[in-house]
């Protein structure tokens, strides 16, 4: 137990996800799903063999605030009166048990408590329900220009950048120094912001400004569950580089001579650049709980934030309610006050799903590539034509023409100590030699003889690729022969590496990222998951130059900026695009931002084509990959149409899926209860899944089944238009839509339509998709919900 514990405890740390090494679907899939299996019982396993498992643990309780006793003046002091009542040491002060206090996102506390505590607890007045403490994972210069976004026209100057929207970042905290949070520009602090900046370790509340608003921490959760943990900054200067990164994202400022070593060098900013920035600090040591993340939601609330950006989540297991997704239930809280949230879709790609943060009432945003490339250069011999690679080699290169030395399988440590003079050591894949083999050997060689390695290999995952040293990845097969060939056929082959070249627009893109977690939601699995594709993949942003972005030749290398990949890189782009909207439409809900957002996504990619997936062989993308497509910015600030959703909406939602009385109280804390409601999963949503039960034993293609939707769509474009529906084809399926032209006579006026999806239990395929746009009449507005039919049972993936 000891070893397996030892092995696991390795892959969480150091975030290691298994080489794509097989390329058969069986063995793609069966690969997939082991990483998956490891990625999600990282957490769990690490909980569970801390020194504090056996002993007190930590957990969000739920309480019902209306039965609190009017001898309280507030809900901190019933708590702590509460928790003194249950306490089995009296000489412990109860300060030390009670952890956070929650009054905004939730209604209750963490606390740490014994088994023995903990059942008491559940027979005080007011106690509805508790659930443990849990683990969260984490899930630039250019993106702007591929999203067509501009300066002199288009979304930028409609919503002034932004100017006086106020998001919220939940992430590792800040570093208030980075160009891209000073303020230049920015006019004074909108009067309602009501939040601070905290002055603790190596942060005073000076180093705030017109940009960068407010700046809290929150770390009582994580200390409580490791109690041995060192806090080394206690305060929400960032010192791991993330939180910098998601907000500068979201909302920094125009930094000219921007770059990572040279790589995507130009100006960097953000999406709102003259959007203000709140940091919440909850992430320590690449650790972060949910008590914490329920903390940061509920001051965030309290301080008037307008947006929440959140890069973090859990796996959401299949035999959990809401109650238990305490970060769901939080962000409830932000909706009902009209604080849009946008939320990372998660990094456990290529599975149906393997989605994180799927509430309905959450934006819920997968990762995409744009049009950019980093590449390094090969040239063999006197040949003018050169080999590309990718790369994001940070260290030095002479750009010298130098002898080639091939190593066969580069096993032999010994042989490469033996080179004499710079050289370019040649390795090639073997059946008993693996690339991360290879590669060891490589850097523990010397590097005052080494200059660069070539690696022929068939080794396709390139996000696993070392940039420790001057590296080159030949991975294609006619780049392998010419390489192989040029070496056998000249005594003394030469060669010359050169970096640090950015390419752009060559590529195709945008394409849903490996990586990229997919739907269905399986909480909630009547509306389509996720929302949104944004760019995530090779993002430059801020960074703490605290911590190292890399290690080349074993010396650290630090940084203002960072290219990094993720969903968590996808989110803050979302953050602000929702930001600009706000400051165009500062009336319209969370749901009516994300509607504009989602129908006005492009589900092509800058060849006209369909978008596909790099998790998928480069099959066209559905929407459980890519939700609508990919964010349009300069269109989603006049949609034209949006679906809008309010609380009663989600209730009516969450009453279908048989939620108690107790389980509603625990969301919208107050006594609502599904009598008298009548439940509806078909929530007003801008897109639509239909499922279909597969009847393997009745002839094929089975009996008709028939799914309905109900929706209601509200005009905010011109006074008098007209809207006519045109629907893509579903192979094997009928769609229908009544009406077919909706007829709008006045802004704000809201019009009904009917949906239906007819078609066999068994479909040709397990997932069929086409879509729905109301096309108005003019040719200026067109409003795209994807539809989905599948077979699969989002209970037993």
């Amino acid at each position: 137990m000891n070893i397996l514990c030892t092995i696991l405890l390795f892959f969480y740390k150091n975030k290691v996800v298994l080489p794509e090494i097989l390329t058969s679907s069986a063995m793609t899939t069966a690969i997939a799903r082991m990483e998956l299996v490891i990625l999600n019982l990282m957490p769990i396993f690490f909980l569970f063999f801390s020194s504090t498992y056996a002993q007190s643990k930590v957990y969000i309780v739920y309480m019902d605030h209306s039965v609190m006793p009017k001898a309280f003046s507030t809900h901190h002091n019933w708590f702590k009166s509460t928790l003194s009542s249950i306490s089995e040491n009296s000489e412990l002060p109860i300060s030390s048990k009670l952890i956070h206090t929650y009054t905004n996102s939730i209604h209750g506390f963490s606390a740490s408590l014994t088994p023995s505590e903990l059942a008491s607890l559940k027979n005080s007045p007011g106690y509805i329900h508790s659930t443990p403490d849990r683990p969260l994972e984490l899930h630039t210069t250019h993106s702007t220009k591929f999203l067509g976004m501009s300066t002199t026209s288009g979304v930028w100057p409609a919503s002034s950048y932004g100017e006086g929207v106020i998001i919220g970042v939940i992430d590792s905290g800040i570093w208030p120094e980075s160009e891209s949070f000073k303020d230049r520009g920015m006019s004074r602090v909108p009067l309602r912001w009501k939040g601070k900046c905290e002055t603790e370790q190596h942060f005073n509340s000076s180093l705030c400004n017109k940009k960068l608003i407010g700046a809290r921490f929150f770390n009582k959760g994580i200390v409580a569950n490791f109690p041995e943990i060192n806090i080394t900054l206690n305060s929400a200067r960032d010192d791991q580089g993330h939180g910098s990164h998601t907000a500068s994202t979201a909302a920094g400022n125009f930094v000219e001579n921007a770059s990572y070593y040279g790589y995507a060098a130009g100006t960097a900013r953000g999406m709102a650049p003259r959007a203000r920035v709140a940091a919440y600090k909850v992430l320590w040591k690449n650790k972060v709980f949910a008590s914490d993340v329920v903390a940061a939601v509920d001051q965030a609330i309290k301080d008037g934030v307008d947006v929440l950006s959140m890069s973090l989540g859990f796996f959401a297991a299949k035999d959990k309610f809401y109650e238990e997704d305490a970060i769901a239930v939080a962000t409830f809280a932000a909706m009902e006050k009209g604080i849009f949230v946008s939320a990372s879709a998660g990094n456990a790609g290529r599975l149906h799903g393997t989605i994180n943060n799927g509430a309905p009432w959450l934006t819920t945003v997968g990762a995409g590539t744009v049009d950019r490339e980093f590449e390094g250069a090969l040239t063999l011999g006197n040949d003018t034509k050169q080999i590309t690679f990718e790369s994001l080699y940070a260290g030095n290169f002479s750009g010298l023409r130098e002898p080639l030395v091939f190593l066969n399988k580069c096993k032999s440590l010994k042989k490469l100590k033996n080179i004499k003079g710079k050289v370019i050591v040649v390795c090639k894949d073997g059946k008993t030699t693996t690339l991360e083999d290879q590669i060891e050997v490589i850097k523990n060689g010397s590097t005052s003889v080494i200059s660069g390695a070539i690696f022929v290999t068939n080794d396709e995952w390139k996000d696993y690729y070392d940039y420790s040293f001057a590296a080159t990845f030949v991975d294609e097969k006619d780049n392998q022969k010419t390489v192989m060939d040029y070496i056998s056929k000249n005594k003394n082959p030469t060669g010359i590496l050169e970096f640090r070249k950015t390419i752009l627009g060559r590529a195709t893109a945008p394409k849903v990222a490996r990586y990229s977690s997919r739907g269905p939601f399986m909480r909630s699995p009547s509306v389509l998951k996720p929302d949104i594709l944004a760019p995530g993949s090779e993002i430059l942003a801020s960074w703490s130059p605290l911590n190292k972005i890399v290690e080349v030749h074993s010396k650290p290398l630090f940084s203002h900026f960072k290219i990094i990949s993720g969903t968590s890189m996808a989110a803050p782009h979302v953050s602000g695009l929702a930001a600009l909207i706000k400051t165009v439409h500062p009336d319209w809900s969370p749901a009516a931002i994300r509607s504009a957002i989602m129908t006005t996504a492009n589900p092509l990619d800058n060849t006209g084509s369909p978008i596909k997936d790099a998790g998928n062989f480069d099959h066209p993308a559905s929407p459980l990959e890519m939700g609508t497509g990919f964010i349009d910015p300069n269109k989603a600030i006049d949609p034209g149409l949006i679906y809008d959703a309010e609380t009663e909406d989600y209730v009516k939602l969450l009453c279908s899926l048989n939620y108690t009385a107790k389980q509603m109280k625990i969301i919208t804390k107050t006594n609502t209860s599904c009598n008298g409601i009548k439940p509806s999963s078909d929530l007003n949503y801008p897109s639509f899944i239909a499922y279909f039960p597969s009847d393997f034993e009745a002839p094929h293609p089975g009996p008709k089944v028939v799914r309905e939707f109900q929706r209601r769509v509200r005009n905010v474009g011109k006074e008098r238009s007209s809207y006519i529906a045109e629907l893509s084809g579903m192979r094997g399926l009928k769609v229908k839509v009544e009406p077919m032209k909706l007829v709008f006579r006045r802004k704000n006026e809201m019009l009904s339509y009917k949906l239906s999806v007819e078609g066999p239990t068994n479909l040709e395929e397990e997932v069929v998709h086409g879509s729905l746009s109301w096309v108005e009449e003019s040719g200026k507005h067109v409003v795209r919900s994807p539809i989905v039919a599948t077979n699969m049972d989002p209970m037993n993936l």
